[in-house]
C-alpha cells in the first residue's frame, strides 16, 4: 500500500511538472502570456477599422479566431502600414494580420502563413469622364496609392514598358500614408484615380455617399494575403498553422471568407 501510495504521489508530481511545463511552453508562444498581439493599421475596412472602441472587420475575426484556438487573447496594435514589418521584428507584436499582401521581399523579412485572396479595384471621383477598367486605362493619369503597397512598382513597370512606348503618357504615382488620405486627395483632384484592396475599395466608394465610384468590374493584380510571425519565432509560427487549420476544420474560415467576399489562398502558396 505504501508503494502504491509512493507510485501515486511520485506519478501525480510527474504530471503536475509536465502540465506546468505544457502551460509554460504555451504562454512562451507569445511575448506577453496569455495574449496574441496582433500589429494592424486599424483605418482600413472592411479589413480592419474601429466601430467605436471595438475593432472590427476580417482580420481582427480571423485573428480572434486563431488566439480561441491557441487558448489566448487578442489585443491589437494600430501601426501605420509601411511600419508593420518592422515593427514586427522590433518585438511590438507578435504577428502581423493586415491586408498584408505576400511577396518575396516581405517572406525576407518575416515568415509568412497565406490565408486568402483578393485582388485590387480602382476608383474615380463619381464625376469622372474617365472610367479606367484595367492598369493599362491608367496611362497618362496621376494615380493615388497607400505608402506600402506592392503595386508602386508594378504600375512604374506598366508606364515604362507600355504606357510611354506607346504614346500613351507616363503613370504617375503618388504614395500617401494611409487610404482615406489618397480618397481625400481624390476627391480634392489631387490624383485622379485610387487603386485599393478589392473589398475596402468598394466600402469606400459607398461610404463616400455617392462622390467616389469603382470604375474597374474585375480584380486587378490578383495576390495572396498573408500573416507575418517574426523570423525565428517557430513556436508561435507552427502554433499559428495549427489554430488555422483547425478554424478551417470547424468551418469558422469558410464563413469569414464568404463575409468578407475573399477567396481562400491557392493551395500551392
Amino acid at each position: 500500500m505504501l508503494k502504491t501510495t509512493r507510485t501515486l504521489l511520485a506519478a501525480a508530481v510527474v504530471g503536475a511538472t509536465l502540465l506546468g511545463t505544457l502551460q509554460t511552453a504555451s504562454a512562451a508562444v507569445t511575448a506577453t502570456p496569455g495574449q496574441f498581439k496582433v500589429g494592424m493599421e486599424i483605418t482600413y475596412p472592411p479589413f480592419e477599422s474601429y466601430d467605436g472602441d471595438k475593432v472590427v472587420g476580417s482580420d481582427p475575426e480571423l485573428a480572434e479566431l486563431l488566439a480561441k484556438h491557441m487558448d489566448l487573447k487578442t489585443s491589437f496594435v494600430n501601426t501605420k502600414f509601411s511600419g508593420l514589418i518592422l515593427g514586427l521584428n522590433a518585438g511590438h507584436f507578435d504577428a502581423v494580420i493586415s491586408g498584408m499582401y505576400v511577396t518575396p521581399e516581405r517572406a525576407a523579412q518575416a515568415m509568412a502563413i497565406p490565408y486568402a485572396q483578393t485582388g485590387a479595384a480602382i476608383m474615380v471621383p463619381a464625376d469622372s469622364k474617365e472610367r479606367p477598367q484595367k492598369p493599362e486605362d491608367l496611362c497618362g493619369m496621376k494615380i493615388g496609392l497607400e505608402k506600402g503597397t506592392t503595386w508602386v512598382p508594378k504600375f512604374e513597370e506598366l508606364s515604362k514598358t507600355y504606357c510611354v512606348p506607346n504614346g500613351k503618357g507616363a503613370i504617375s504615382v503618388s504614395e500617401y500614408p494611409s487610404a482615406p488620405e489618397v480618397t481625400q486627395a481624390l476627391l480634392s483632384k489631387n490624383v485622379q484615380a485610387q487603386v485599393e484592396i478589392s473589398g475596402a475599395a468598394h466600402m469606400i466608394a459607398e461610404r463616400s455617399k455617392g462622390r467616389v465610384v469603382v470604375s474597374s468590374n474585375e480584380l486587378i493584380y490578383k495576390q495572396t494575403l498573408g500573416m507575418y510571425v517574426k523570423k525565428g519565432n517557430q513556436e508561435l509560427y507552427d502554433a499559428l498553422k495549427t489554430a488555422f487549420q483547425k478554424t478551417k476544420d470547424s468551418g469558422e474560415f469558410a464563413a469569414l471568407l464568404k463575409k468578407y467576399a475573399l477567396e481562400e489562398a491557392p493551395a500551392t502558396e
